[in-house]
């Protein structure tokens, strides 16, 4: 499988990223440089603590306080305070070799007995603002690397669930364990997997060199401020997704050019050649097709192919996904095995939609009803199969006897929510952007030639769709299609029509009805 990475410099300090994946848009990400980033770390102060949700309330400079619940102190919360205080003060440096660590906190214990308001702390955004609320926050300070993740006042060598290699999981253990700088705790991450002790060495001399930067910074920051900047975006997705399957990397703006390029060299020499800078004259995104992903997938509903599409709606308490089949089909012995090809595919987009809106929090899927038990086993390790390659903390439920599966998604950051409504041109409100109608109506054709018998369709919408539908004689949408379906397809334009009406007619001037 191909991937490409298209980075769209938008402003000086906003980036948009597109990871592409046989050409199909499966992750979009935008960074901003004045945005509260999970992994960023902060000097907060102290504002509230409130025993009865044993949490406190942490200003870190956003409009809503943070969040900080007993949990997620960390163990060494003492130590760090300790190591925070002494730094301040000029009597700690950043080595933890000489470092006396404090007794590690009860866990069952009171926040009140731990932290005092109005004193300062070094915490970590473990989830961005949503809504109305302000971030979440640790003080259980981690700092990832490609392979690894050093945690400091730590002694503790542990590696991935997901290597599933006892011996991989062995050996990577025991080198860890010999190169373990003292005062650290190491996290060895999946892409370590097969590597030599040369690389994780590296990559954990990195990770020191930040965290003598946040030494520093700790010496001279006031809170609130940030103590010290989690990668940018484009920098974590390339640590944290590449793998030989990239092919390229293009970016449209030259001194991010030449950070990626420097990225590139210092993790992964030998790809530096596939960074690439971009110079067209048309925007990169519309260059590589990500506007019209972006417009086809960000809606209300949206199209599988084959007339089936999915309905999507975030309400306060979930996501609810319902899936169509967009057919006729009536046969009874074949409904099953429509239901069953339909779901898989939706399983499929529905994974997708996951990555691309980092949708989180609850989500309840209405599968088409499925009478065998063998093909809701069927559509659940499908599912499961899609979702295997998210990054994201997850779990799956089976499908019920009424085609409900209940999801559950780690949510870090807001979910991504573009609109896809334009102004109507007939000057009433806003529609759906029109490339979305002609993917809807070549859906619906797809329909109507795999089930009708007739030579010639007529397709009745309004003039400005027709005429976009329908320009350059040898090149035209409606010409594609005519091939593709082949069929003789005429477009019909009608002035009374409102801007997205459509509708399909036969030769005796019956229409095409869709239920």
């Amino acid at each position: 499988m191909s991937t490409e990475l298209v980075i769209n410099s938008r402003t000086a300090d906003s980036v948009a990223v597109a990871l592409l994946k046989e050409g199909r848009l499966s992750e979009l990400h935008y960074d901003n440089t004045d945005e509260f980033a999970v992994g960023d770390i902060y000097m907060g102060k102290i504002k509230k603590i409130v025993p009865g949700l044993n949490a406190a309330f942490v200003d870190v400079g956003y409009e809503k306080d943070a969040f900080l619940h007993y949990h997620d102190l960390g163990p060494q919360i003492k130590s760090l305070l300790k190591f925070t205080r002494k730094t301040q003060t000029g009597k700690q440096r950043w080595s933890l070799t000489d470092f006396e660590p404090e007794a590690d906190i009860d866990k069952n214990g009171s926040i009140d007995k731990v932290l005092r308001e109005g004193h300062n702390i070094l915490v970590q955004i473990a989830k961005e603002p949503i809504s109305t609320k302000g971030p979440r926050i640790t003080s259980e300070l981690s700092l990832a690397g490609r392979y690894v993740v050093l945690v400091p006042f730590s002694k503790r060598v542990s590696v991935s669930s997901k290597l599933r290699d006892k011996d991989e999981k062995d050996r990577l253990r025991r080198l860890v364990k010999s190169i373990r700088p003292k005062g650290f705790g190491i996290i060895v991450r999946t892409a370590a997997e097969d590597c030599q002790v040369a690389d994780l060495d590296s990559d954990i001399q990195e990770l020191i060199e930040k965290w003598k930067q946040l030494h520093r910074n700790i010496q001279r920051v006031r809170a609130p401020k940030r103590a010290l900047r989690e990668i940018n975006r484009v920098s974590a997705l390339l640590r944290d997704v590449l793998n030989d399957s990239f092919n390229s990397i293009v970016v449209d703006d030259m001194e991010l050019f030449n950070e990626v390029k420097e990225y590139m060299r210092s993790i992964e020499p030998e790809k530096e050649k596939i960074v690439k800078y971009y110079q067209g004259r048309i925007p990169v995104f519309e260059h590589f097709g990500v506007e019209r992903q972006i417009k086809s997938s960000f809606g209300r509903s949206v199209s599988m192919g084959k007339g089936a599409y999915l309905i999507i709606e975030h309400t306060e308490a979930m996501h609810v996904i319902d899936v169509n089949s967009g057919n006729r089909t009536n046969s009874s012995e074949n409904q099953e095995a429509n239901a069953l090809a339909v779901n898989l595919s939706a399983a499929e987009e529905i994974a997708r939609q996951l990555r691309l809106r980092d949708m989180g929090g609850i989500v309840v899927v209405d599968f088409i009803d499925m009478h065998r038990s063998e093909n809701r086993k069927t559509l659940y390790e499908k599912l499961k199969e899609e979702m295997a390659t998210d990054r994201a903390k997850h779990k799956i439920l089976p499908p019920s006897r009424f085609g409900l599966v209940e999801i559950t998604r780690q949510r870090v950051r807001p979910e991504m929510a573009i609109q896809t409504r334009e102004e109507n041109p007939d000057g009433n409100g806003e529609v759906e952007a029109p490339i979305l109608i002609i993917d809807e109506i070549e859906n619906k054709l797809e329909l109507i030639a795999k089930q009708e018998k007739d030579k010639t369709i007529y397709l009745h919408l309004h003039p400005f769709i027709a005429a976009y539908l329908t320009k350059g004689l040898l090149k035209s949408i409606r010409r594609n299609w005519s091939k593709r379906f082949k069929r003789n397809i005429k477009v019909i334009p009608r002035d009374s029509f409102k801007f997205l009406e459509y509708h399909f007619f036969n030769d005796k001037d019956e229409k095409f009805e869709f239920n």
